[in-house]
């Protein structure tokens, strides 16, 4: 848990690593007092317009009165961040609280030999969060009006910025809460950076190779001549101090050798050597390294403190990682043409983007894509994925254009909110196929350091789904579905046409697709493959165009027997130039073929001008990733709609009510709040809890049920036992004080076995369906809000829905209608239908809630009545604790 730091308690939490505009990496830390030396050379270096424009004056050196004024500092009203390269400080933001304690002045100074790299814009991202975490809500600045840099950075933030010109000086003013322009603005300058340094990686203009050997076998020989045989189009460096010549080349003793640039260090010695060898990169000014040595983990708690430093050293001398244990890195694009991997050749080119984080999954999915003839864009095998994650290979395929589609094979997930904000921007171009570890979340893979989750265990899933992922299992399921969309346009339907030459099994491949969730138009079976080839494939391509072009047929799956005179090769390519000619995808099984040297499963069959077809060894494959594949098309083409942010929030008030209710809470200890607390914090939302009065005595029932108003409930404060009628724990629509008296001493009585439990009354709610809302903060995943119907659907069955903040418009409407129960709000059984926009409300604000205050460990509503007139809440539990930092706050930081 993280609390707020105290007066002169020094943040760490605070530290970040920060991928610049340029792709490079940099360390931000809050001052210390030790930096007094440091703040005073970086001072001296500067040029005197730019001491002149941070200072309005020329110094030549800072008093040691500054220096003391800068460095010392109490992190709560004056707060200050350096961002260094190599320890070298390049950056330095601080904000000064003024007489309005809401309000601060900030003011930055960045190092002429770093200006245009975006340090200004990341100085104020987290002078921002920390502020706002000490209770300021407003930043001011002067600055002249000749620094136009400067200005430039508070004006491009995102903030309403309003400035006047006052004596020769721009005074600017704003509120620094998020808005969705400047959360807006954060992730683009995110997504431009984490891209950039990805494609340094991936596009190097020179490489190399660091233990090269001459040993055959070796990692080091292997990577080097994979680079060679694949025809990299940058120059090639053998690191080897024992070698004068690897792979007919001269090699170089050391790095420092080396007489032009190097852009990738790959790193193949042993793992105890590879921090001097990363020390020589950074002298060197390599930009990224590649470690394709293990070890690492093999030493437990050791072996991954030693990794992290590894990361620390890269990162604070401007370097992206790789690895460790990484199996390396492809990029097919004929401008690089990059085997720095374990593959013996470069891989067929082609659309498809993979990921994935150890070794041993990353040769089986490499082997997987090479034997179904996938083209490949890029490959980039993670290993212990220490830095170089899944979501900053999203980000670069976002933009590359060699990229039509792209895999993840993840066996941990370090952020999950930032993958699910990427993945949903990628989607919306790109399809995102994921395959992962059925206990990702729950334990960690060897080498992974990330938080693990608390969430219901299909919560991730269902991230995933909301951000547009095409969720599988297996490594075999992700490339059945990338066959398809790497190379085949998307259906704009449900509908398909499928095709036989068998009436059985026909039949069979419709019904599967019935069960799939497709809607079969056509079923062609009387097709005759053993006319000769002369007459067969006209005919077959005819019947398949006259199909295609049917407006209500949007896909074609192909279900073929053996056919005497007929190849597979010759089959598949009249079904791509059908496909192509349609503009509509056609899968293809072809089964019963005995001979194992006949290719049947993978992209079979280029037509004159025409994609290879998408060809499967079983139809139930075939169908299973069309339908797939189809979903992610209907996601594509929906409105997602804006996310929601109901009338009537005040999270300021919600804030200062959390602050004062937290004052004696410590370290991970909850807090269930009582009844009023809880009422008051939820109506800073707009969400009303119907009141209710406990009571001992029969006339203090009666009194509090005139307060309230008749008819009233009656129910017990168990809480297991208050939602349950059948068990006698609530009796509904008491109309009068002779009723309520006469309920109250026989409700005792039917309770006696279960002991004694207080009473309360209730106003009482329209008759309706009891559904179950609650929000929860999960260590990994932030906040989740769930979504059932009350009773024995989500309490036996586990009949939930599950969704993360924040929410869109179709977010709510998936988040209702997703329980398989839900059908009974729709009107059931001769059953009005429920007013289920309202439900939508109660969940809209509820996630408001949850997402912006992650103080908040625990919001449940059981039962909310939803009925014709509305939705009523009639219980709600709420805990609260001190927060963890998220591990997608409002500021840019890399994942540690």
């Amino acid at each position: 848990m993280v609390d707020q730091p105290g007066d002169g308690e020094y943040p760490e939490y605070w530290e970040a690593d920060v991928v610049l505009r340029d792709g490079g990496t940099a360390h931000l830390r809050p001052i210390h007092p030790t930096d007094a030396d440091a703040v005073q050379t970086f001072h001296t270096r500067q040029s005197q317009n730019s001491i002149y424009m941070r200072f309005f004056a020329l110094k030549e050196r800072l008093s040691s009165r500054e220096l003391k004024r800068f460095t010392e500092v109490d992190y709560r009203d004056r707060v200050a961040f350096v961002i260094t390269i190599g320890g070298d400080i390049i950056g330095i933001g601080r904000y000064d609280r003024l007489d309005d304690p809401a309000e601060a002045e900030v003011a930055f100074n960045i190092a002429d030999a770093h200006q245009g790299r975006g340090i200004g814009s990341i100085l104020l991202e987290h002078l921002a969060a920390a502020a706002r975490e000490n209770g300021i809500r407003r930043f001011s600045a002067e600055v002249l009006p000749e620094n136009r840099k400067m200005l430039m950075v508070f004006s491009d933030a995102g903030y309403d910025v309003k400035r006047h010109f006052d004596d020769g000086v721009v005074s600017l003013e704003f509120n620094i809460d998020p808005t969705d322009k400047s959360r807006a603005v954060m992730e683009a300058r995110e997504h431009r950076a984490e891209a950039r340094s990805v494609q340094d990686l991936l596009a190097p203009s020179s490489v190399a190779v660091i233990g090269a050997s001459r040993r055959w076998g070796t990692v080091g020989y292997q990577l080097l001549e994979h680079i060679i045989e694949g025809g990299f189009t940058g120059p090639v460096y053998a690191i080897n101090p024992e070698a004068f010549e690897l792979a007919g080349m001269l090699s170089f003793g050391k790095l420092s050798e080396v007489p032009g640039p190097v852009q990738l260090a790959i790193v193949a010695v042993p793992y105890e050597e590879v921090p001097k060898v990363v020390d020589e990169c950074a002298a060197a000014g390599v930009k990224g390294v590649l470690v394709a040595s293990a070890g690492f983990t093999e030493d437990g708690e050791r072996g991954l403190a030693r990794q992290r430093e590894l990361v620390r050293q890269a990162r604070a001398n401007g370097m992206r990682v790789i690895g460790p244990a990484s199996l390396g890195i492809v990029n097919t694009n004929p401008a690089v043409s990059l085997n720095a991997s374990m593959a013996p050749s470069l891989a067929r080119g082609g659309g498809l983007g993979l990921f994935s984080q150890s070794a041993a999954i990353g040769v089986a999915l490499y082997a997987a894509s090479s034997r179904r003839r996938a083209g490949l864009s890029t490959f980039l095998s993670a290993g212990n994925r220490a830095d170089v994650s899944g979501n900053d290979m999203m980000q670069f395929w976002e933009d590359d254009a060699d990229t039509t589609a792209v895999g993840l094979y993840l066996e941990s997930i370090g952020n999950p909110r930032k993958f699910s904000r990427i993945a949903r921007r990628l989607a919306r171009t790109k399809p995102v196929i994921v395959a992962k570890s059925t206990s990702m979340g729950l334990q960690l893979p060897p080498g992974h350091a990330v938080r693990t989750t608390q969430a219901p265990a299909d919560a991730l899933d269902s991230m995933m789904r909301q951000s547009g992922v095409i969720r599988v299992e297996t490594i075999e399921q992700l490339m059945d579905v990338a066959q398809i969309v790497s190379a085949q346009p998307l259906p704009k339907g449900a509908g398909v046409a499928v095709f036989s030459n068998s009436g059985a099994l026909g039949k069979v491949v419709a019904d599967s697709a019935v069960s799939h969730g497709l809607g079969v138009e056509e079923l062609v079976t009387e097709l005759d493959l053993d006319a000769g080839m002369s007459r067969a494939l006209p005919a077959l391509r005819e019947r398949l165009r006259g199909v295609l072009a049917n407006e209500a047929v949007h896909a074609g799956v192909v279900a073929f027997l053996p056919a005497r005179g007929l190849t597979v090769e010759k089959l598949a390519g009249a079904l791509a130039e059908a496909s192509a000619e349609a503009g509509k995808p056609v899968v293809a099984a072809f089964t019963g073929i005995l001979d194992p040297s006949v290719y049947v499963e993978g992209m079979v069959g280029e037509g004159a001008g025409a994609a290879p077809v998408p060809c499967y060894s079983n139809p139930g494959a075939a169908v299973a990733a069309l339908s797939a594949v189809v979903r992610y098309a209907e996601w594509a083409e929906r409105d997602q709609g804006l996310f929601v942010d109901p009338d009537g929030c005040d999270p300021d008030a919600a804030h200062a009510d959390l602050e004062r209710l937290l004052a004696d809470v410590r370290g991970e200890q909850l807090r269930q709040l009582e009844p009023a607390d809880a009422a008051r914090l939820l109506a800073h939302y707009g969400i009303r809890v119907m009141p209710s009065e406990g009571f001992d005595t029969e006339d203090e029932a009666v009194a509090a049920a005139g307060r309230l108003g008749w008819p009233v409930a009656l129910k017990t404060t168990d809480p297991t036992l208050r939602h349950r009628l059948d068990l006698g724990g609530v009796r509904l629509d008491i109309q009068d004080a002779e009723s309520l008296r006469l309920n109250i001493r026989q409700m005792r009585r039917a309770l006696e076995p279960y002991g004694l439990a207080s009473l309360e009354v209730q106003t009482m709610a329209p008759v309706g369906q009891a559904c179950t809302l609650r929000a929860i903060e999960d260590p990994l995943l932030g906040p989740v809000v769930s979504f059932g119907l009350a009773g024995d659907a989500v309490n036996l069955l586990e009949d939930w829905a599950h969704r993360a903040p924040p929410l869109s418009g179709a977010d709510l409407r998936d988040l209702i209608r997703s329980p398989r129960a839900s059908r009974k709000l729709f009107g059931y059984q001769g059953l009005p239908a429920v007013d289920v926009s309202a439900l939508e409300e109660v969940a809209a604000r509820l996630a408001r809630l949850k997402d912006a205050h992650p103080e908040i460990a625990l919001v449940e509503f059981n039962p909310v009545l939803a009925t014709p007139q509305g939705a009523f809440i009639l219980a709600a539990d709420v805990r609260i604790g001190n927060a963890a930092q998220r591990t997608d706050s409002a500021r840019r930081a890399m994942r540690s």
